[in-house]
């Protein structure tokens, strides 16, 4: 990818309303934040913290979004050889219950996903302030909230495994191991959540690379542990489904152990100590932040799936081939979305760090470096797809398969979405940044129940299954447009992510005045719009 140049040099967002020179100075008619000369300096490096303001946006935003492409590309490679073991070795009953299992778990993690999301934002905006205290509020809070909801999925997930399994509609064949193979994650979910929580904060505070580090250790347990439990050796039973099963959960309990282990060591910034447990003691204000923002994001998660299902319930009526085809597609687009996901995962932390800081021009900047980041790595893996779509979509076809050349055509008319998928998903990042968390919903929900359902359906009397498969570019090219609109017009950068209450907290220097987190916009002479630390909050 080309070098950009700094967004303060020659993006025309520099000069636009509300921006900034790359001295701080306000452009003429803004108002001097008098907390921005006087807050204490950001953590370092060192501590574990990555400051996201700082530097060429383009180079730190591509540094701070590799090791989350690298997690993303490990944890889909980790679920593939879970699969090998439990499909090839134990058989297609034992298959069919861990997918059954695994589609209950990603809803469960989609109800809570936004609450993380919601983390993660806050912890930026207190980093980009350097309100240290803020950010460490958030996280004894959040700590606390993911503990308390984990502990009462597990215990009632336990309990109504098996009716669960029934409602969808689970084979006979497979319900008895799926029940078993579903208990056991179950009991995994505190530690699955609290993983997945941790990196997320650690990923708001800037720092990347080391939930990246403890990914690897995740898979590289799973992987070994797998065929150790399944098959049993020396005086290690043979367990069966319940023993891959029981390897998620010993994995990602070791990981996590050792990730607040290594947090403690390197005394992080973030790490809360035992003179400061009070701090686990909910934030109602907090609280009401975490939920009123996350669930929106949650729901977002809800949609998409119950989309992939009637989209899925469609193909289904064109026969078995037609379903291997759109299902070998599948595999091949979960990895050609990743860069997209990645890259909008580190806009959203990136941006928020410098709503926290006051440093519009650099929020701008940094929706346009990863809009370019994405139209040049997603582009570039489209076409290598689209050159060698035979090899590629072979890898999850048997050798001669009829389906190969209709998952061949379905490709070439929906894989370029994913290209329009990322622009959407970048800007959708830099937007809920600031706490505008309901417009990116309700552009997901025309895009897929307003565009992309009817379209497939209601086309097919004309174009057959190529309604299906054009269904995708048309929904996302919309979807695109529309976030582009709201990101050009909305009113997003208004919005306020934090109350009243929580913006008065104490910085974490004694003496210094408390550094405002997502000040409110209000307008300035001429139209320009400035931070404002005393502002009301906006709705977002």
């Amino acid at each position: 990818m080309a070098r950009m140049p700094d967004a303060t040099a020659n993006d025309p967002a520099s000069t636009a309303p509300g921006a900034q020179t790359p001295h701080g100075a306000s452009h003429p008619g803004a108002e001097a934040n008098p907390a921005r000369s006087t807050r204490p300096a950001a953590p370092t490096r060192g501590a574990g913290v990555r400051d996201l303001t700082q530097g060429p946006i383009d180079r730190t935003l591509l540094v701070f979004s590799l090791p989350i492409l690298g997690g993303n590309v490990l944890q889909s490679l980790n679920g593939s050889i879970n699969a090998i073991w439990v499909g090839r070795h134990l058989g297609e009953a034992a298959l069919t219950a861990t997918a059954n299992a695994n589609n209950v778990l990603f809803a469960l993690i989609g109800l809570i996903f936004g609450i993380g999301m919601a983390a993660t934002i806050l912890v930026a905006q207190a980093m980009g302030a350097h309100n240290l205290a803020l950010a460490k509020r958030v996280m004894g809070t959040s700590a606390t909230v993911f503990g308390l909801a984990s502990a009462a999925i597990a215990g009632l997930g336990w309990l109504l495994s098996r009716p669960i399994l029934l409602w969808m509609g689970t084979p006979a064949a497979a319900l008895d191991l799926a029940q078993s193979y579903l208990q056991l994650i179950f009991l995994a979910i505190p530690l699955l959540y609290l993983f997945a929580f941790v990196q997320a904060v650690l990923r708001g505070a800037g720092d990347s690379r080391t939930p990246f580090m403890f990914l690897v250790l995740v898979v590289v347990l799973d992987t070994a542990l797998n065929p150790l439990f399944i098959f049993g050796w020396g005086p290690v039973p043979a367990l069966g489904i319940r023993g891959s099963a029981l390897a998620t959960l010993v994995a990602n309990a070791t990981s996590l152990g050792a990730l607040l282990l290594w947090l403690r060591s390197r005394r992080h910034p973030l790490w809360i100590g035992r003179g400061e447990r009070a701090l686990f003691r909910p934030d109602m204000a907090l609280v009401r932040t975490l939920i009123g923002k996350g669930l929106p994001m949650g729901v977002q998660m809800v949609m998409i799936s119950l989309a992939m299902i009637t989209m899925i319930s469609m193909v289904n009526a064109y026969g078995v081939t037609m379903a291997s085809a759109y299902g070998a597609a599948l595999q091949l687009w979960t990895y050609v979305q990743m860069p997209a996901m990645a890259i909008g995962a580190a806009c959203a932390t990136m941006a928020a760090q410098n709503v926290g800081a006051g440093r519009w021009d650099r929020v701008s900047g940094t929706a346009r470096a990863g809009v370019l980041c994405n139209l040049g790595m997603t582009g570039v893996l489209v076409a290598l797809v689209l050159l060698a779509d035979r090899h590629t979509l072979g890898w999850f076809l048997p050798d001669g398969s009829a389906a190969l050349e209709a998952a061949r055509h379905l490709n070439r008319i929906a894989i370029g979405s994913f290209i329009f998928f990322g622009i959407t998903f970048v800007l959708s990042g830099v937007v809920r940044s600031t706490g505008a968390v309901v417009p990116p919903l309700i552009i997901l929900a025309v895009a897929m129940w307003g565009i992309r359902v009817p379209v497939a359906r209601w086309l097919q009397p004309l174009w057959g299954s190529d309604a299906i498969w054009w269904s995708f570019p048309i929904s996302a090219v919309c979807a695109a447009l529309m976030a582009l609109a709201y990101y050009r017009w909305g009113g997003w950068r208004s919005a306020r992510m934090l109350p009243e209450s929580c913006m008065g907290c104490p910085a974490e220097v004694g003496g210094q005045p408390p550094a405002p987190v997502a000040a409110a916009i209000r307008p300035a002479a001429g139209g320009a719009p400035v931070a404002d630390a005393g502002a009301r909050p906006a709705a977002a």
